[in-house]
């Protein structure tokens, strides 16, 4: 399982559109939304496949500027650390 974090830069005006792009992307969870339009998202996937599909569709989401993984971190048995 791959957990990792990211900043997103919306387009002034398309927060609103990119944080519903971004409620429709499995594993993506919106945690806070800056005035300036900046996102702080985690992403969850299962692997490294995975996470970068992930990233690359919130990319090419409308009214997206950037994305920078901010944080990452990979559990190769999840339910044994629980």
């Amino acid at each position: 399982m791959n957990i990792s974090s990211a900043i997103i830069h919306a387009r002034p005006g398309d927060v609103a559109i990119v944080q519903a792009g971004l409620a429709m992307l499995a594993g993506v969870e919106v945690h806070a939304i800056s005035p300036e339009g900046k996102l702080i998202v985690t992403i969850e996937t299962e692997d490294d496949g995975s996470n970068v599909a992930t990233y690359e569709k919130i990319g090419q989401l409308e009214g997206v500027m950037s994305a920078a993984m901010v944080y990452h971190q990979t559990e190769s048995e999840p339910y044994k650390e629980i």
